[in-house]
């Protein structure tokens, strides 16, 4: 069996559909001037998680990156209940928390789907970091596996990691850690919805193949906190990304 023909995977009995079928990206919300306010700062791109939607991490972009453009994306996938579909409820993936190959399938679907929504609005000399929550931290690291010469850095937020069961699931992983690609990984040590283990193996696969700062917290569940945003505004800073003034 070749590669191509193993990146669709079983029919999904949460969200209507296959694991890994192609999608495609059609909404974003652009943050003021929409994405020339500071053309010459990076971008954020901003993942929603499980049942959210694009508007979900503009206030959360206002506070720790205030002076740089951001672009939030709507996941292309619509939550269902017995009535039908639910308002404003999107999701990357074909359940909330996928497994093994499930999660390959879609990691890899949605992050192509992304990258391609990268490709056609934002120009390439234009520098992208990735911010996700979830399911969209997640993604903002499956960029860098799936075409990571194209992102400065990324923010993962109570993310996750796709095993790469799949073969050609997760392509630039032989190459990423000769990038040395900054990442910021922030979760909390009461996380309910994420195990222990799955945070566990996203810290040790991001120090063998990135440039990371890891941050936990003691007391947070799968949420995020001011502690955390003061934490990574200082991690922008750091790193160039942002600045404290205009």
């Amino acid at each position: 069996m070749s590669e191509s023909s193993q990146l669709v995977g079983r029919e999904s009995n949460v969200v209507p559909g296959r694991f890994g079928e192609p999608m495609q990206v059609h909404e974003a919300q652009w943050s003021r001037g929409g994405g020339n306010a500071q053309p010459n700062r990076p971008v954020l791109l901003c993942l929603h998680g499980w049942g959210s939607n694009e508007q979900d991490l503009a206030d959360m972009m206002r506070y720790v990156a205030p002076y740089n453009d951001f672009v939030s994306l709507r996941a292309p996938l619509v939550l269902q209940e017995e009535r039908g579909s639910i308002p404003g409820a999107y999701t990357w993936f074909h359940d909330c928390v996928p497994t093994g190959e499930d999660l390959d399938r879609d990691a890899f679907a949605a992050a192509n789907a992304i990258d391609a929504w990268v490709s056609e609005h934002i120009p390439a000399e234009r520098d992208v970091v990735p911010i996700g929550f979830s399911q969209g931290g997640l993604l903002a690291i499956h960029l860098l596996r799936v075409h990571p010469e194209r992102y400065r850095a990324s923010i993962s937020l109570s993310g996750f990691l796709a095993p790469a069961q799949v073969p050609g699931t997760a392509p630039a992983d032989d190459r990423l850690a000769d990038l040395q690609i900054p990442t910021f990984f922030g979760y909390g040590q009461a996380d309910t919805v994420i195990p222990a283990y799955e945070i566990h193996a996203m810290s040790a696969w991001l120090e063998e193949h990135t440039w990371l700062t890891e941050k936990s917290y003691r007391g947070l569940d799968h949420a995020v906190s001011l502690q955390e945003f003061n934490d990574l505004r200082q991690w922008l800073m750091l790193h160039n990304i942002t600045s404290g003034m205009l």
